[in-house]
């Protein structure tokens, strides 16, 4: 009846073409229950099926996802002729796989603690279904950026029950995730059927049910923005009472074309009521009176012969009545009455809420008009069941309170043998990480609170946080349940909290505004709020902002000193603020209240292995995996330590047991790349950090790895791919910044580099190790001033790092400076004692210096050391030259060409200490090998030639050719500005005059122009 205008807008699009830009493709019917909806769409439907290409599918609350919603369009769609057979194909796959994940889950074990053992259901069954759509148990409301602490432990229990289970990688795919799998098969089969008919029409009714577990999909699939979109000839009409959902479609709400349904006007009304011979003026009035004139009740009166206008009391006894009236069983009508106070019903709460004479009547009540069934349970039409609330409310206010009471005392009781199921105690995080667990408490506090409010509220209200403590989704339908209660009592209060937690929940950090609202609550006991404080402090550490966590942390266990989850909590924060020894502590007393904490295990061990108490940790981090073998971040923490132990092989094992576990870790990838890469096995080290990166394509610091593994392996252009990816990602990160300047350098793009030295100081001023490699570039450019600046730098930042300390020794070398030099390899000594290059470099600044009982002194603990360099061996026959001690010269020299026969200056050492033992012959030979070998060595940068020239020079000297000492000695000066240079020329040259003082006359005139350049 009525309706004309909204039966007109659907028709007119018929005559319409799909392609137009305002074509209609998208409809919402809404309104309220009862309001005719379902009535509309089903005439919609018909009047698309008028049309002979035109096929439709409709959807009811009789799906409870997106699998199950493509299921029932390609089941209509079949019946049509039309059936979608990969998809129908591919979801036979997943119902086997599924089946097997479930099936094939081994027996139960007993715990060790004597709990009874946990069902496989619950581990797998009960969640497969969450991890699908995203609501991975155990995740809670507060995540953020994942520390591998808060990794889902759900989702790594399933996630390693179907790697055991299942055959493949894709085959666990599409179980954990069917929805990313089967979507994009649905919508090429479904444009298969498009492109045959002229149009597709999908219907989906009782939307205000479907709407949360569909809402993400439907607009994924008819925008595009996931799977693929529809074409353009396939319509989508939507029927339920609320507008849609901003969240989702906020976005497009404009392309909406929404049908708003009002009740009846009288006129309509009484046009109904007259198609039903209802026309009598009292029968008339009285059915308007009931009925509100909505549309559901207006036809359910009519039909019941309503009466002819005797008067009546309560308006709801008298709807009730209507209802039944057709029923002649009083048992049967007590029975309906009864099965109105549950929120939903299957046939176990049917026998529980109704007399025993009618508990083998389920399939009677299933089969009432006003009650809808999905997936085995059933469900009042709520204008109905809130009349006969309204009904049992006021009749009797001591057996309304007697019944809610044994309902809760039902659902209690199936709570606690879920719970022993579980094997754990009441109210722990493993019990609401269970679906089933969770439907029994919920439904055992709307009870509770129908029989009593006043002495429910408190335990609601802490039930309550830890809903919040679950996930976002679990509070709003905590919310929903008070706000329920309190419609279904008439109770203010109980509507005002649902309402004000349901608010508080749409706020942006709603974990937040959900705890203040709670923990404002007088009604709320010192559990309660000890927990909730627990819970906060949580968020505050997610959120960085350990202090605030810490103070809600010492609230908690104020009010509650027994609660072993504020120390666990307290633990952790201390171990990322890197107080470890505070974060022992707490984590032992946590475990001293609850032993079978894994997660304070785990957080103790990770204590442990910073405060390098290896073996603790190990023991640690393998008490936690027998805790919980599924406990993913506990093997990547032990692999941890086996690194820090030297046990690369074992610490490998672990990270890969780590990814069976959860094969989406990819932290576990990257550390396990970084082990490999350690070891020298780089390709094994691309090839995992290729897959952590493939995980999470925003992991910066596996971009940068991989690029140091480039570099390492003469890839450079590579490796600057993967550094400017890094810093795509994350624009300060200093130590990638840093990396790629070293690249930058190797390719010899000296700007390049030190502007990328640059960029890492800045975004880290106190980055020691870029300040020394920019000293470092600055002393081979010649920039010595600014070199010595950065390496000091560096050492007032860290005074025990050593190669900033070795390379300043270095620069103050160049500089003159030898006496500083070697002070600053005596420091280096003194940070690692094990180094003999230290005393080496010492060695050679006393000897510079003219120190030569203190580089005597050295190069004897030099000569001491294992396999002492060739260098060393010269450096100590210069010394040996300067004292006169020409054989113990030459004997140093021979070893030194033994060890390196190929470098020229210790070819021309040993001619010279040839001639000063008489064996001029010798030392002819070696003087024209050494200046050949010492011109044929062209490489190097330019100081590098320059020190070559100058050795030629002194081997010319040392055989007197003084014309062509003359004209290097001028190519020397032309060739380098460089101090240090000339410096070490005349310092050989001096060694010359002094062992060989024949020579002086002819030198001279050579010292003193290479004296004026220095000067």
């Amino acid at each position: 009846m009525g309706r004309r205008g909204e039966l007109a807008v659907f028709r007119e699009t018929f005559a319409r073409d799909p392609e137009e830009a305002d074509f209609p493709f998208l409809f919402h019917v809404r309104g309220n229950g009862g309001v005719g909806k379902s009535t509309l769409v089903r005439q919609w439907e018909s009047t698309a099926r008028e049309q002979s290409t035109v096929v439709t599918a409709f959807v009811d609350d009789e799906v409870h996802d997106a699998v199950e919603a493509m299921e029932a369009v390609s089941a209509r769609l079949g019946r049509q002729g039309h059936p979608l057979k990969r998809f129908d194909k591919q979801l036979a796959t997943y119902r086997q796989r599924r089946h097997q994940a479930e099936s094939a889950a081994p027996a139960p074990q007993p715990d060790p603690s004597g709990s009874p053992p946990a069902s496989p259901s619950s581990t797998v069954a009960a969640q497969v279904g969450l991890v699908g759509l995203g609501m991975v148990p155990g995740v809670g409301a507060f995540v953020g950026a994942v520390d591998p602490q808060q990794v889902a432990l759900g989702a790594d229990r399933v996630r390693a029950a179907l790697n055991m289970r299942l055959r493949s990688h894709d085959d666990v795919q599409l179980v954990m995730n069917p929805v990313a799998v089967l979507a994009p098969v649905f919508l090429e089969d479904l444009a298969e059927v498009a492109e045959r008919c002229a149009r597709v029409v999908l219907f989906f009714d009782v939307y205000e049910r479907t709407g949360p577990v569909l809402d993400a999909w439907l607009h994924d699939i008819v925008f595009g923005e996931e799977y693929g979109g529809l074409p353009v000839n396939v319509q989508v009409v939507l029927s339920g009472r609320p507008r849609l959902d901003t969240r989702v479609w906020g976005d497009r709400l404009g392309q909406v074309t929404e049908v708003r349904l009002e009740v009846f006007t009288e006129g309509e009304a009484r046009t109904l009521l007259a198609t039903h011979g209802v026309t009598e003026e009292p029968s008339v009035d009285l059915v308007l009176r009931l009925s509100g004139r909505l549309p559901l009740l207006v036809d359910m009166l009519a039909r019941s012969e309503a009466s002819s206008g005797d008067s009546f009391g309560d308006p709801s006894e008298t709807a009730v009545e209507r209802f039944l009236k057709w029923e002649p069983d009083a048992g049967r009508r007590e029975a309906a009455l009864a099965c109105a106070l549950p929120l939903q019903i299957d046939e176990d709460v049917y026998r529980a809420a109704v007399p025993e004479a009618a508990a083998d009547d389920y399939p009677w009540l299933r089969g009432l008009a006003f009650v809808s069934t999905q997936a085995g349970r059933c469900r009042y039409h709520d204008v109905v069941r809130a009349a006969m609330l309204r009904l049992q409310r006021g009749r009797s206010p001591a057996r309304w309170q007697r019944a809610h009471t044994r309902l809760a005392e039902v659902f209690e009781r199936w709570r606690l043998d879920a719970e022993s199921g579980l094997g754990t105690a009441a109210g722990t995080s493993r019990c609401w990480e269970d679906a089933v667990w969770r439907e029994h408490r919920l439904n055992e506090t709307y009870h509770r609170l129908c029989a009593n409010h006043r002495t429910a509220l408190p335990d609601a209200l802490h039930q309550a946080v830890h809903a919040i403590d679950h996930d976002l989704a679990t509070l709003r339908r905590w919310a929903q349940i008070l706000g329920q209660a309190g419609d279904d009592t008439e109770t203010a209060v109980l509507g005002a909290w649902g309402r004000r937690l349901e608010s508080a929940g749409e706020q942006d950090r709603a974990g937040t505004a959900v705890l203040e609202v709670l923990l404002a609550a007088p009604e709320l006991g010192a559990p309660g709020r000890a927990l909730a404080y627990s819970v906060r402090a949580g968020e505050h550490r997610i959120a960085g902002d350990h202090e605030r966590a810490l103070a809600d942390y010492a609230r908690a266990t104020d009010l509650d000193p027994d609660a072993s989850r504020p120390y666990a909590g307290r633990g952790e924060t201390y171990r990322l603020m890197g107080r470890h020894e505070e974060a022992v502590a707490a984590c032992t007393r946590a475990l001293e209240l609850d032993p079978l904490d894994a997660r304070a295990v785990g957080s103790r061990g990770d204590a442990y292995r910073n405060l390098g108490r290896h073996d603790k940790a190990l023991a640690d981090f393998t008490r936690a995996i027998d805790l919980d073998p599924g406990y993913a971040w506990a093997y990547g923490g032990r692999a941890q330590v086996h690194e820090a132990s030297g046990r690369p092989e074992d610490a490998i094992a672990d990270y890969t047991r780590a990814i069976g576990i959860n094969p989406q870790y990819a932290w576990a990838f990257g550390s396990r790349a970084y082990v490999h890469q350690v070891q020298g096995r780089h390709a094994e080290a691309l090839a995992d950090y290729t897959r952590a990166i493939g995980i999470n394509p925003r992991y910066q610091w596996a971009f940068a790895s991989r690029a140091r593994v480039h570099h390492i392996m003469g890839e450079y252009e590579d490796a600057l791919t993967d550094y400017a990816r890094a810093v795509e990602i994350e624009p300060d990160y200093a130590w990638a910044l840093a990396s790629r300047a070293s690249t930058y350098e190797k390719l010899g793009r000296h700007e390049e580099a030190l502007a990328g030295y640059t960029r890492a100081i800045e975004a880290d001023p106190r980055y020691e190790w870029a300040l020394t490699g920019r000293g470092e570039l600055y002393r081979r450019l010649g920039r010595y001033e600014e070199a010595l600046a950065d390496h000091s730098l560096a050492l007032e930042i860290n005074p025990r790092y050593d190669w900033a300390v070795l390379n300043r020794g270095m620069v103050l070398r160049r500089l003159g400076r030898y006496a500083e030099a070697a002070a600053d390899y005596t420091r280096a000594m003194e940070i690692d004692p094990r180094s003999g290059t230290f005393v080496s470099h010492r060695a050679e600044m006393y000897r510079r210096a003219g120190l030569h009982e203190e580089a005597s002194a050295d190069y004897r603990l030099v000569m001491a050391a294992e396999a002492p360099a060739a260098w060393s061996y010269a450096g100590r026959a210069q010394l040996r030259l300067r004292l006169g001690r020409y054989e113990e010269a030459l004997a140093d020299c021979v070893r030194a060409v033994e060890i390196n026969p190929d470098e020229g200056w210790y070819v021309g050492l040993y001619a010279l200490s040839s001639r000063l033992t008489g064996d001029e012959q010798e030392a002819g030979t070696h003087f024209l090998r050494a200046i050949r070998m010492l011109l044929a060595d062209g490489a190097g940068d330019s100081s590098r030639q320059a020190l070559v020239l100058g050795c030629v020079l002194f081997m010319d000297c040392a055989l007197q050719e003084w014309g062509r000492a003359t004209a290097r000695c001028d190519d020397l000066l032309g060739r380098t500005p460089e101090a240090h240079v000339i410096r070490e020329v005349l310092e050989d040259l001096s060694l010359l005059r002094c062992v060989q003082p024949s020579l002086v006359p002819g030198s001279d005139p050579l010292v003193r122009r290479l004296g004026e350049a220095l000067a």
